[in-house]
């Protein structure tokens, strides 16, 4: 297995989860930027991702579980503060009850499969709606969810409603932001 993989992975659901669990964020923090691209061993492909590597491991505790991740092959070279964000994020999905963690699972392999730029459009933008304080972050990504479910003509006229009026510039630019990757995030059963 690839551990970069893995590691991408788990860092992408540390993103997608702010579109899930806004709570699980409490202190802002600033996008982590990816961890380096390495070369991969001939036929070794990208390694398994996140969903495989959950249910390979599904049968341990999730003390085992760290254990097995800090036995993968590049671990120990990340640096201490990327393995430290790892773990946390693993305690996270570990944490979320069984058909929330299957979403956002679902939602970080998704976000595996974008192109490196369109990756960084999606960061970028869930990067902004992350940096709004709690309350109005729970609003403006309600308000994305609303706005999604509209046939995409019909989402400017919406914004543009009374309904929107009370949002900041800012919260109406993360709007925006959103929307411009909205086919890129994976939506909600």
């Amino acid at each position: 297995m690839n551990c970069l993989g893995t590691i991408r992975s788990v860092t992408l659901l540390a993103l997608t989860a702010a579109m899930v669990m806004p709570g699980l964020a409490q202190q802002r923090r600033p996008a982590s930027p990816p961890p380096p691209q390495r070369q991969m061993p001939p036929g070794g492909g990208r390694g398994e991702h996140l969903a495989q590597w959950m249910d390979k491991h599904r049968n341990l505790t999730p003390q085992q579980q760290q254990n097995a991740l800090r036995s993968e092959p590049g671990f120990k070279q990340l640096p201490p503060e990327t393995q430290a964000r790892v773990m946390g994020r693993l305690g996270q999905l570990n944490a979320m009850p069984p058909q929330q963690r299957e979403r956002v699972i679902n939602r970080a392999e998704a976000m595996e499969k974008l192109e490196p730029q369109q990756r960084q459009q999606v960061r970028g933008a869930l990067s902004q709606l992350g940096a709004l304080p709690m309350e109005r972050r729970r609003t403006v990504a309600r308000a994305f969810r609303d706005l999604r479910r509209l046939p995409p003509e019909q989402r400017q006229n919406a914004l543009n409603s009374p309904a929107y009026r009370d949002f900041t510039p800012q919260e109406r630019s993360t709007l925006n932001n959103l929307m411009q990757v909205e086919p890129m995030i994976p939506q909600q059963p």
